[in-house]
């Protein structure tokens, strides 16, 4: 398991055994969506937003 810090609020996040590159967690303090960019060293990033399609 590796630890985290959540680059929106700084809190630590904890990855655990088995998350994978790509894998899309949430920060336990602000909520925010991460993903998870690498695991060796592990980083994260803020997820990227969904555009919304307003049915165009």
């Amino acid at each position: 398991m590796s630890t985290v810090s959540c680059p929106e609020c700084a809190a630590d996040v904890k990855l655990e055994a088995g998350t994978e590159v790509g894998e899309i967690i949430v920060c336990p303090d602000c909520g925010v969506d991460l993903e998870v960019t690498a695991l060796s060293p592990a980083t994260i990033q803020l997820a990227p937003m969904e555009q919304e399609d307003w049915g165009e």
